[in-house]
C-alpha cells in the first residue's frame, strides 16, 4: 500500500445527504476550510425525502438558493384526510408564510442534493471525497485525525481537522465509534413505499387514508411524480409484499394509479430514537446520525437541516475562538429537545393515520368534525399551529423575563416595504449575519453613527423595522416596514421600541429597550469571539 498522504482542513463532515451538504454550505459560506467526505459515488438518485418545510427552506435561503430551489419544488401543498371508505373528513390546509416561504411543500431528494453540492464546490476552501470511506479517526488535543480509503483504489489519506461531524446517517458509523447509544423505539410495523415515475391522481395534496385494515398516505411531487406509503399487516411477509402484482393491488385500492410506472419499490422499518449524545470532545452528530423519527410528520430530513443551521456558525466561532465550550455545548442543549418534539409529533400524527379499530376510526372522524364547527380549533388543525414552533428555553440566549417572550425563537420573516417600495423578504438583508434588529415606529432615534459603527466592525447588521401602520423612511440605517404584520401581533407587538440581537441561524439572541442597546454588544461579543 502507498504511504498516506494528508490533508488540513478546518471542519471535516462525514456524509453527504441533506444535512452534511447543507452543513458543508453553511461552514464554507462562513470562510471555514470543509472537507466533505462520501463513500458514495455521486449524491443519491434514488426519492428518498419527499417534504421540505418553511425553516428548511429559509436555511437554504441564507445559502443563497432560494431562487434555485424555487423551480424545482411544489410549494404550499396540505392533507386531506379520509376515512375507510375513502371520504374526506378533515383538511390541514396551512396558509401563513411565517418564516417566508409556504410551511409545506414537496421537493425531490436527488435535485436538492445535486444542487447543494454544486454550490459546495463554487467554495474555493472546499474539499470533497466522493467513493471514499471514512476508515477511523482519533481525537488529539488541537484537532481530529480521519482516515479514509477510496472504495475504487485502496488509496488511502488522513484528514485532520480541527472538528469532525457525523452525518453519516443511522447506522453511523461515527456514532458506534464513540459507542453512543440511541434512545427511544423502534417500529414493530413495516411499511410499504412506492415512488411512481409519473402520476395520473390530480389531487395536489397530500392524501391521508386513515383506514385500520390498511392505513395509507400519498404525497404529490415535483413532475406529476407521487409517492404511496402502505402499512403492512403483522401477517403479512415483506417480500411477498414487495412483489410489483402486490404492490399494483395496493394502488387500486386507494386511487388511479394502479397501472402506472413504478420508480422505486422499498419496506421501511420506522424508528423514535435520538442519540444519547450530540458531541464527544470534538466530533459531533447531527441529522439521522442523532436523531430518526418516524415520517408522518414529513420532518426526518428538516430536522437536519435544523441541526445543520444550528450548529454551523457555532463550530464557525469554534474555529476563531479558543473559549468556545458554552457555544459549542448549546448546539445539544437547543437542539434536542426540539428533535423529541418534532418525533412525538410525528408519533401522535401516526396514532391519527393508524387506528387500531374501525370504532376508533369512527370515533376519529367524529373529532374531526366537531373541531370544524369552533373557529379556533379549526384553525389550530387547518393551519398547523399543532407543529412544535422552535424555540430555546436556555442555551446561547440571555432571557428577558418576560413570560410571553420572544428571546429563544425563530423570528418571523415577514415581506417588507423599503422606501423605495420595494418587497423583500427580511433575511435577504443579513443572509449569513449576527444582526442588530431595532424594532419601532422611529428605529434610528436614538442610534448614533458611533453606536452603529461598534457592531457593524463585528460584521453585524443594523436594520431598523417599522411595524405595518408606520411608512419605511431613508436614514443613515436601512429601513424597512413589516408589511405582512407578523410583529403586529402577539407577542412580538409588546416590543416596540426595542432593539433584538438576532444570531446568524435567524433565533433571537437577545432583547433590551433601544436606549439600552450597549448591552446586546456585549452579547454580540459573548457569541462571536
Amino acid at each position: 500500500m502507498s504511504e498516506k498522504t494528508s490533508v488540513s482542513i478546518d471542519v471535516i463532515v462525514v456524509g453527504s445527504g441533506p444535512t452534511g451538504l447543507t452543513l458543508a454550505n453553511l461552514l464554507a459560506k462562513m470562510d471555514a476550510r470543509v472537507c466533505l467526505i462520501e463513500k458514495n459515488e455521486k449524491t443519491v438518485s434514488e426519492p428518498r425525502a419527499v417534504s421540505i418545510d418553511d425553516e428548511a427552506l429559509r436555511v437554504y435561503q441564507s445559502i443563497g438558493l432560494k431562487d434555485k430551489l424555487s423551480k424545482n419544488i411544489i410549494e404550499g401543498y396540505g392533507s386531506i384526510y379520509k376515512d375507510s371508505s375513502g371520504k374526506e373528513f378533515s383538511r390541514v390546509m396551512p396558509n401563513t408564510r411565517e418564516y417566508g416561504f409556504e410551511k409545506r411543500n414537496a421537493f425531490q431528494q436527488p435535485t436538492l442534493e445535486k444542487i447543494l453540492y454544486e454550490n459546495f464546490l463554487q467554495f474555493s476552501n472546499s474539499k470533497s471525497f466522493f467513493n471514499w470511506k471514512m476508515l477511523n479517526f482519533i481525537q488529539t488535543n488541537s484537532g481530529v485525525k480521519a482516515t479514509i480509503t477510496c472504495q475504487k483504489t485502496g488509496k488511502q489519506k488522513i484528514i485532520e481537522g480541527k472538528f469532525l461531524v457525523g452525518c453519516d446517517g443511522a447506522s453511523s458509523l461515527t456514532r458506534k465509534t464513540l459507542k453512543i447509544p440511541l434512545e427511544g423505539a423502534s417500529f414493530k410495523e413495516t411499511w410499504v413505499i412506492v415512488d411512481l415515475i409519473k402520476t395520473i391522481n390530480r389531487n395536489r395534496h397530500t392524501e391521508v387514508f386513515c383506514n385500520p385494515d390498511r392505513p395509507c398516505i400519498t404525497l404529490p411531487g415535483p413532475g406529476q411524480t407521487r409517492r404511496y406509503e402502505f402499512m403492512m399487516k403483522a401477517n403479512e411477509n415483506e417480500d411477498n409484499m414487495l412483489f410489483e402484482q402486490n404492490v399494483r393491488s395496493l394502488l387500486a385500492s386507494v386511487g388511479p394509479d394502479a397501472h402506472q410506472g413504478i420508480r422505486r419499490i422499498r419496506a421501511y422499518t420506522f424508528h423514535a430514537r435520538v442519540a444519547k449524545t450530540w458531541r464527544e470532545k470534538r466530533i459531533f452528530l447531527a441529522g439521522d446520525a442523532a436523531h430518526l423519527s418516524p415520517p408522518f410528520a414529513g420532518q426526518g430530513m428538516n430536522s437536519g437541516v435544523r441541526d445543520a443551521a444550528n450548529l454551523a456558525w457555532k463550530l464557525s466561532v469554534g474555529l476563531d475562538k479558543n473559549d468556545s465550550e458554552e457555544v459549542l455545548d448549546s448546539y445539544e442543549k437547543e437542539r434536542k429537545p426540539h428533535a423529541w418534539d418534532m418525533i412525538n409529533l410525528a408519533l401522535r400524527m401516526g396514532k391519527i393515520m393508524n387506528p387500531r379499530s374501525h370504532f376508533r376510526a369512527f370515533m376519529l372522524k367524529n373529532v374531526f368534525r366537531t373541531l370544524r364547527l369552533f373557529g379556533p380549533a379549526k384553525d389550530y388543525v387547518s393551519q398547523m399551529k399543532y407543529k412544535p414552533k422552535p424555540s430555546f428555553s436556555s442555551g446561547m440566549i440571555w432571557p428577558d423575563g418576560k413570560k410571553e417572550t420572544i428571546v429563544g425563537k425563530l423570528i418571523p420573516q415577514p415581506i417588507t416595504e423599503d422606501p423605495k417600495k420595494r418587497d423583500i423578504l427580511l433575511d435577504e438583508y443579513f443572509l449569513n449575519k449576527e444582526c442588530l434588529l431595532i424594532f419601532d415606529e422611529q428605529p434610528d432615534k436614538f442610534l448614533s453613527k458611533r453606536v452603529i459603527d461598534t457592531f457593524l466592525e463585528k460584521e453585524c447588521a443594523v436594520i431598523g423595522l417599522t411595524p405595518e401602520w408606520s411608512n419605511s423612511y431613508r436614514s443613515h440605517i436601512q429601513i424597512v416596514r413589516d408589511k405582512s404584520k407578523f410583529f403586529s401581533s402577539s407577542p412580538y407587538c409588546s416590543y416596540i421600541g426595542s432593539a433584538m440581537l438576532i444570531r446568524k441561524d435567524k433565533y433571537v439572541a437577545a432583547v433590551t429597550p433601544i436606549d439600552k442597546i450597549g448591552k446586546l454588544y456585549d452579547y454580540l461579543c459573548e457569541l462571536t469571539n
